[in-house]
């Protein structure tokens, strides 16, 4: 029989996949020599039997007899005092491979019963510690492993200390806490859900509990955020209590090795005295900074420096720790690579490698790629800020405006409608994981620098403010107060991240600018990088911010967007309803005006590198105000809005997207496709009069058969023959396009996949309207992941191989890129990175691509595994 449960002293070497990430930290550290109370872990692959056939025969053998030996190591038996000598308890502990908030809660002081609080109560000598550990013990065995909401235990708590009179749940008497427990014993009861006195049956309800967690479903949605695979299961840990809630020599706290929103390095974190683990995590109480423990604790500050500088020898990573200290005496619970910021794992990245300990390449590697557009996260123009009306605490830096959410419903609502959020809430828990995903912000009234809510949204790359004391919510009631300010569901905040401040309504935030460390980082990665990277930029503003983020070049400006203007709409209307060819060409020469100025800035802008201009591409309809708007205007006699509503129906499609447009307007509107071309070709030909060195390409879009191909490229040789040729292109967006690549190829000089029309056609499915089900679709495992967000390997992927393969073999010295959204996230990049001459994205996510496609070179990053 395979061993499936191991103590810490057998666990050494063995990996983090079996053993899970709580689970390798203990054992790491036990080896290291730090003071880690003794444990047992039950492996991933117990939990993988279990979720598969629905029990795991000879478990339950194994745990006993660790269980013994655990008793052994600690001189306590199990749920049984005895004397002076209390009895042993123990957490109980979930812990995947990969770091995941979304799972199981905690269970400390599992074992206890009514003769075991007495126990513990004369080998204590502290009643009231004994009574604090059961009623903790009743709620939270209570909500994990028999389904109560946690607020039913919060409502009693709060009660009593009404009635009391009391703020704190120290205050409370050990008579009082004696009489809460019995509340929760007789809820519990009544609820047909009876808290098991039996140890052994809460352990074991325990450990199935952390099993099932695996599928509840905040994990799911979590995996699915982060794209964990849904078959790697999670350890268990079962470890021997010791307790921060004995008195005022007593606490518990989370301890980072570096700081984990600015990177800085020293010992960085947060104290609570007298309290156990979940006070601080779940911000239940806000703690004091670690740099406090000097002034009263001077030696144990000390110590916990000396584990800081240890912890990040061993594991040669930033270090999250948790710890407990029990009369004085330190223990380590936990360690794991601490999550981070953009900024701070850039410049932990780059000083770690200045300091020897990691190399330049694993430097490269560590960071997210996906992450890095948070570096260049908006802050509040403090010129023009008014005065804020609420200060937190700096959790997670940046600057957010977005409507006052409180419930991840309300969040859900908003995003449907195009509608940024800012979720409040009093604190959160995993089970907010929904909203926080999908909010700009996050501002909680309670909670310190390493609750939930700090933690999750520093992972989320979001801006958050949290521990606003002076903050009051009501999220039933969907309304919050500042004293006697108050805001609703709806009305706007700003919320600023790195200094804590928060505003009513749309304060104006400024750009902020890529700092030097990252490009020291990226200088690190060049070497390592082939793949080109360019921008999507439709805007001289966009072509300067791209170039200044490292873009060598454009690889999709879309014309479409320099004629929304104000001033340029009206012509494209009487473009639409001309009727007439001399309507036509006057329409036509003002748009030409336009376009050339455009085309001018932006190949000025990107001067000595390549500018790849995709012609027409929407349908003409999306340049008519909507038919409700047209109806109402011609019901009250506008003659413009009569003519535009005839046109409007005579060019309504039942699937537009599918319609007219692209090379079907091109070449059935010819003098569209000419006037663009010109402008491009007018301009470059101004630019070199001038003395720059522009370098346009011109790519049809939506082909479909190489007869439209020959047809565009015979349009645009009449122009070629004036001007001189320049590179001429075509996106492959279509899957016939894909298939018929050997036959399109010789016609080109360049192919340019579309990867967003692409994945649509290849899916089946519109990117406008996915959203009503593809979440779903992900969470039930049906996809592995949103398609429309990361590039789908398996189908869209193997057309694109096929395409890249047959066209360079028909045109050796065809240039491939990709210029769809998938061009700026972080695996499909590594994916295209042996197969294409370059990737373009938006112009913030330049610097992802960059350092993606290094990370290619480097082959396995570990950015993406963590």
């Amino acid at each position: 029989m395979n061993t499936r449960v191991y103590l810490l002293s057998e666990a050494r070497g063995l990996s983090r996949d079996l053993l899970g990430g709580k689970g390798y930290g203990l054992a790491e550290m036990a080896q290291a020599g730090l003071p880690v109370p003794p444990a047992l872990i039950i492996t991933t692959e117990a939990c993988r039997r279990f979720l598969r056939e629905g029990a795991v025969p000879g478990l339950w053998e194994e745990v006993q007899a660790k269980l013994a030996a655990l008793e052994g190591l600690t001189g306590k038996r199990f749920g049984h005092g005895e004397g002076v000598t209390p009895p042993l308890l123990v957490s109980v502990r979930s812990g995947a491979p990969v770091s995941m908030p979304g799972m199981m809660d905690t269970i400390l002081n599992l074992g206890l019963n009514l003769e075991g609080v007495q126990a513990l109560a004369r080998a204590t000598g502290n009643p009231r510690f004994a009574w604090d550990a059961f009623r903790r013990l009743l709620a939270m065995y209570g909500e994990v492993v028999l389904g109560e909401k946690a607020e039913v235990f919060e409502e009693k708590l709060s009660a009593l200390k009404e009635r009391r009179g009391v703020v704190s749940d120290a205050e409370l008497s050990p008579e009082d806490l004696e009489e809460l427990s019995f509340q929760y014993l007789h809820h519990l009861e009544a609820r047909g859900t009876p808290f098991p006195m039996d140890p052994w049956d809460q352990l074991q309800g325990a450990i199935m509990a952390v099993f099932r967690s695996w599928q509840n479903p905040r994990a799911r949605t979590y995996r699915r955020i982060y794209g964990i695979p849904e078959d790697l299961g999670t350890a268990v840990v079962v470890q021997a209590m010791v307790f921060g809630n004995l008195g005022e020599d007593s606490g518990t706290g989370v301890g980072f090795t570096r700081n984990p929103a600015t990177g800085e390095k020293g010992l960085y974190g947060e104290y609570l005295r007298n309290a156990q683990g979940e006070d601080v995590v779940a911000g239940i109480r806000t703690p004091e900074p670690l740099e406090r423990l000097k002034e009263y604790a001077p030696e144990l500050y000390r110590e916990l420096e000396g584990v800081a500088l240890l912890l990040e020898r061993h594991f040669r990573d930033m270090q999250d720790f948790e710890f407990t200290v029990e009369r004085g005496k330190l223990y380590l619970l936990q360690t794991r690579a601490g999550k981070r910021t953009a900024q701070a794992a850039v410049k932990i990245a780059v000083e770690m490698a200045k300091e020897g300990v990691i190399t330049k390449e694993e430097a490269v590697a560590r960071v997210e790629a996906n992450a890095l557009p948070g570096l260049l996260r908006p802050a509040v123009d403090r010129d023009r800020a008014p005065e804020p009306i609420l200060k937190g605490l700096p959790a997670s830096p940046g600057a957010a405006v977005g409507h006052a959410v409180f419930s991840n419903e309300a969040a859900e609502r908003f995003n449907a409608q195009g509608l940024p959020t800012i979720l409040v809430r009093p604190e959160t828990t995993p089970e907010d994981i929904t909203g926080m995903y999908l909010s700009r912000g996050i501002l909680t009234a309670r909670g310190g620098l390493t609750s939930h809510a700090a933690v999750v949204a520093r992972g989320l790359g979001v801006p958050a403010v949290v521990g606003a004391e002076a903050l009051r919510v009501y999220p039933e009631e969907g309304r919050a107060q500042v004293g006697g300010l108050e805001f609703n569901e709806g009305e706007v905040l700003t919320i600023d991240g790195s200094t804590g401040e928060v505003y009513l309504g749309a304060v104006a935030l400024v750009e902020s600018a890529g700092e030097a460390l990252l490009q020291e980082l990226l200088a690190w990665a060049e070497p390592h990088r082939r793949l080109g990277v360019r921008a999507n930029a439709d805007t001289p503003e966009d072509a300067q911010r791209a170039r200044a983020f490292g873009a060598e070049g454009i690889g999709l400006c879309r014309t479409e967007h320099m004629f929304f203007h104000e001033e340029r709409i009206p012509w494209v209307r009487r473009l639409i309803l001309a009727r007439t060819p001399e309507e036509e060409a006057e329409a036509l020469e003002r748009l030409f005006a336009f376009q050339k100025t455009d085309f001018k800035e932006i190949l000025k802008a990107m001067d000595g590198l390549p500018v790849t201009v995709r012609l027409l591409d929407p349908p003409l309809h999306e340049f008519l105000p909507p038919l409700p708007d047209l109806e109402e205007k011609a019901r009250a006699g506008d003659e413009e809005a009569q003519a535009l509503l005839e046109r409007a129906k005579a060019l309504h499609e039942q699937n537009p997207m599918l319609g007219f447009r692209g090379v079907r307007l091109l070449l059935l509107r010819p003098a569209i496709f000419r006037m663009q071309l010109r402008a491009l070709l007018e301009a470059a030909k101004e630019l070199k009069e001038e003395g720059f060195d522009p370098r346009p390409e011109v790519m049809v879009p939506l082909v479909a058969d190489p007869k439209e191909v020959e047809r565009a490229k015979a349009l645009a040789e009449e122009l070629f023959q004036e001007y001189g040729p320049i590179p001429f292109g075509t996106m492959i967006e279509t899957p016939r396009a894909a298939l018929l690549a050997a036959e399109i190829a010789p016609l080109v000089d360049f192919f340019s996949f579309g990867t967003n029309d692409l994945t649509q056609m290849a899916f089946g499915l519109s990117r406008d309207d996915a959203g009503k089900f593809l979440p779903r679709y992900v969470e039930e495992g049906l996809f592995p992941f949103d398609p429309t967000e990361r590039l789908d390997e398996k189908g869209v992927g193997r057309l694109l191989r096929l395409a890249v393969e047959e066209g360079r073999r028909a045109n050796p010295r065809l240039k491939l890129g990709l210029c769809g959204e998938h061009g700026g996230e972080a695996r499909s990049v590594q994916f295209v990175a042996d197969l294409l001459d370059y990737t373009s994205a938006s112009p913030f996510r330049v610097l992802t691509a960059r350092l993606a496609a290094a990370q290619a070179g480097l082959k396995g990053p570990k950015a993406l595994a963590r």
